[in-house]
This record gives C-alpha cells, structure tokens and sequence, in this order.
C-alpha cells in the first residue's frame, strides 16, 4: 500500500517544470525577521496594495511549495509574502518538534511576521498543514484577515487519515525522485527524522474528542473562504472539504476533477487566475 501510495504522491512535494510568462515585476525581497523567539526566513515580492500570505504544507518551504505563486501571481495587484515555518526549510535552528498546540504556534508566528513587516491586514493562502495554520489564523484574528483560500486540507484526523499517515511514513519506500527535494532541504539523514516526527504529530489529534484539529474553531471564521479540493488527492479524502465547507460560513468549493494533492503546482496558470479572481472580487 505504501508504495502505491508514494507513487501517487510523486509530485507532491515536486516544483512544477512549466515555464509561465511574467508581465510582472520579478524582484523579491528576502531575509529573516526575529519572530517568537525564532528566525523565519520570508521571500516578498510585488507592490499591491493588497497583502497576501502563502503558508507551506509539512516539512514545506517557499522554494519547495510555492515556486509558481510567487513568480506568477499578479504583482502589481498583491504583495505576496511566502515564509518557512519554524523548523522548516531555512527557517532552522531551531529543529522542528510538534507539540500538541503546534498549528496554534505556526498561526501565531505567521500573524506576527505579517505585523512585523508592516502588513496589518492580509489575505491567505494555505496548503496541506499549512491549510490547517490558516483555518486556526483565520478563526483566532478575524480583523486581521480580508480573504482565505485552503486546499489539501483538514479539521480533523480520521482513522483514515491515520492509515495513510502511515503508509507512508517510511521514506525509504518512496519514489527517489519524491524524496529529492526534502533530501536536498534537510539532508538524506535529517529529512526521514523529521518526517517520522511530522507522522507522530499529525496522528496525535486521533486522542482529542472526533480527532479535532480545528474543528471548534471553523464557526468563528467570518472572512470569504474558497476551498479547493483535487478530486484524485490521494492524502485528503473527499469528506474534508466538504466538512469545511459545511462549517465555515459563507465558504465555497471548486473541486478540481484531475487535481491531486499539489493541484497548485501541477496546475499553476489555472489555479494562480482562480485565486486572482477570487481574491479581486
């Protein structure tokens, strides 16, 4: 099971290899701001007026997981901000742990970095985990968020869920050309530790009452939510989104029927204008 599912998941960390035209502006600001005690690495770029925030999925940095959101996005409409979450990418030291509260943590290093650099509104977009960060972000700062967009993402952890947390913990099993990009961000060594520490992470919430995530937390978000969903996403069962879509008020869902868990790589030209437009309405 393992390896089928590893196949499936090919891409999932694979920055997409399509070549996209840039009308826009290019140059992108990065470095580290001192946020709770910790380094976070950002990239910025663009010079709307309308601020928005791309949250990476587990183990997940700018380079690995936004590649064609921060070339492509319309720049002279938003200011795009991509960060490394603690622990993650190179935003490390510190090593990454993950205590129970850890998605409470990640918002709340998310929130302070858009303060510290002068954001006190933004939009958010966030994948996988870093989905999850936003839905906690957005339920906890109401005032602070204008628009959200998630995908590959979920309030809680199902038996399911557990399954295939960990058929696929075992990174030895997956493809080489999976492993490659983690392997060249942390090192053959450190990467299958981290990702085993993620897997015992994520599975933790199985203890909490229903497998709660987040799930007290979706009706307090009030602002525009677009949640998108890869029909043939072999790690987010389909009853995900639409739990989210029930509890988040307001919300609605684009379902992608060829999409899989990285639908914003592998189809980045017609994802980025989904998000532009849902962003501009």
């Amino acid at each position: 099971m393992a390896l089928i599912l590893t196949r499936r998941l090919g891409a999932l960390r694979h920055l997409s290899q399509k070549k996209t035209i840039q009308p826009y502006c290019s140059s992108v600001t990065a470095g580290r701001q001192h946020i709770n005690g910790v380094q976070l690495y950002y990239e910025k770029t663009g010079i709307g007026k309308h601020a928005v925030l791309l949250i990476p999925g587990a183990l997940g940095s700018t380079l690995t997981d936004f590649g064609p959101q921060l070339k492509s996005l319309n720049k002279e409409m938003f200011t795009i901000v991509g960060f490394d979450p603690r622990g993650y990418g190179r935003s490390r030291p510190p090593e990454r742990d993950f205590p129970l509260n850890f998605f409470e943590r990640d918002a709340k290093d998310a929130v302070d970095l858009m303060k510290a650099l002068g954001f006190s509104r933004f939009s958010l977009l966030g994948w996988s985990d870093g989905g999850i960060t936003g839905l906690v972000l957005a339920a906890r700062n109401p005032e602070l968020i204008h628009k959200m967009v998630v995908w590959g993402s979920n309030a809680y952890v199902s038996q399911q869920d557990l399954s295939i947390y960990h058929a696929i913990s075992d990174v030895s099993k997956w493809s080489a050309r999976m492993r490659k990009p983690m392997e060249d961000m942390y090192g053959a060594e450190v990467f299958p530790k981290i990702w085993k520490a993620w897997v015992d992470g994520i599975s933790q919430f199985t203890h909490r009452p229903e497998g709660s995530i987040c799930m007290e937390l979706l009706p307090h978000i009030c602002c525009p939510s677009l949640i998108i969903h890869g029909e043939k996403d072999p790690m987010v069962p389909s009853f995900h989104p639409q739990y989210l879509l029930k509890h988040i008020k307001g919300s609605r869902l684009h379902v992608n029927p060829e999409g899989k868990h990285n639908l914003h790589l592998r189809f980045a030209t017609k994802f980025n204008k989904m998000v532009e437009d849902f962003l501009d309405e």
